[in-house]
């Protein structure tokens, strides 16, 4: 499956359930692109869900499957990358706890989310060391792989960063005269539209305001006609403008050049109503999600198929962290004989 002449690309997504549009133009859209220019790793980050979510876990596996579900439903495919779940690699919690002895605590206070999301979720407590160190178990899932880039939005730059630094205090450490045991990856900036939900705010299931990639039609077109619109367009004969209306900013994302002209023209001349705007919005949603739907369905009829799946990716996953850990133990010295002069020497690479 590795392919040693292509960059690799690593990246995850929590296990929160049935994904929405938001999570299909913010990631999942691009990462059935480079899964054909790139050596990909898409894991679902079921550990990850417990940083905030550790209270209950009773549908942790459902909602693990109904992630898979969606990204093979959008076009990931098990020939072009590899996909697993985090909790079936182990390696991933044993690097974690490596890079945790060495991590100042001083870098994981100033990451940006950490702050932000304490004063945001206040309804849960997450002063726990758990949601405090995720920054090294997210550092630990990328560099087990020895990734070159991680694609993200401008808003998880800050995490890639510290992966770099934890990445450069590690090699400081125990690379010996090696150049490096795990290089620096990169931040790989990707196109992610701020996609309004229902209400105005960013989509988001927590928000109540999102349209989910398994919304059948008549559920999708129901959603829209409650969908907030321009404030300026009280009546019916009022102008208004499509720059300030998050209908016109669902039309900018998904519907084609055509329509994008009828809804300027008719919006700021007052020539169509808000109602025969959103079923334009809809008509092009409907013909991204019905292919997506179909998709998922020979999945849903066969949940085995998606189960094999994700265990093969699992199985690959293992033997390529697996090759890491053997390097990362080496050169810390951990499980060697006083006689073992492989110590500096790297471990025979599973990918190649």
């Amino acid at each position: 499956m590795a392919n040693p002449s292509k960059k690799r690309v690593l990246s995850g997504m929590r296990s929160t359930g049935k994904l929405h549009l938001g999570n299909y133009v913010g990631a999942l859209e691009n990462w059935v692109r480079m899964q054909d220019e790139y050596d990909c790793f898409f894991f679902i980050a079921d550990w990850h869900a417990l940083t905030t979510d550790y209270a209950e876990t009773s549908r942790l596996k459902e909602n693990s499957v109904e992630v898979l579900l969606d990204w093979l439903a959008a076009g990931l495919d098990p020939a072009k990358c590899v996909m697993f779940l985090q909790s079936h690699v182990p390696a991933h919690a044993e690097l974690h706890l490596l890079l945790s002895m060495i991590t100042p605590l001083g870098w994981l206070e100033r990451v940006p989310t950490y702050k932000e999301q304490r004063e945001n979720i206040k309804e849960k407590d997450l002063g726990t060391y758990g949601f405090l160190g995720y920054p090294v178990l997210q550092a630990a899932d990328i560099l087990i792989y020895k990734a070159d880039f991680v694609p993200v939005g401008e808003d998880q730059v800050a995490h890639v960063e510290l992966t770099r630094e934890i990445a450069r205090r590690f090699n400081g450490f125990y690379a010996g005269e090696r150049e490096y045991i795990f290089r620096e990856p990169q931040a790989l900036l990707t196109p992610a539209p701020r996609l309004p939900g229902t209400d105005g705010r960013k989509m988001s299931k927590s928000y109540g305001n999102a349209l989910l990639l398994t919304d059948p039609e008549p559920v999708v077109r129901q959603k829209l006609k409650t969908m907030v619109t321009d404030p300026a367009r009280v009546r019916r004969t009022d102008r208004g403008n499509p720059d300030v209306c998050p209908v016109g900013d669902l039309h900018k994302i998904f519907s084609g050049q055509e329509t994008i002209a009828k809804v300027n023209e008719g919006c700021r001349s007052a020539g169509i109503g808000c109602i025969e705007c959103k079923s334009w919005v809809a008509d092009a949603l409907v013909k991204i999600l019905n292919p997506m739907q179909e998709r998922r369905k020979k999945y849903e009829d066969n949940p085995r198929l998606a189960w094999d799946i994700l265990e093969a990716g699992s199985a690959r996953a293992r033997d390529v962290a697996g090759a890491t850990m053997d390097e990362v133990r080496k050169a810390m010295g951990l499980g060697c004989s006083p006689n073992d002069s492989s110590k500096d020497e790297p471990a025979k690479d599973s990918t190649k």
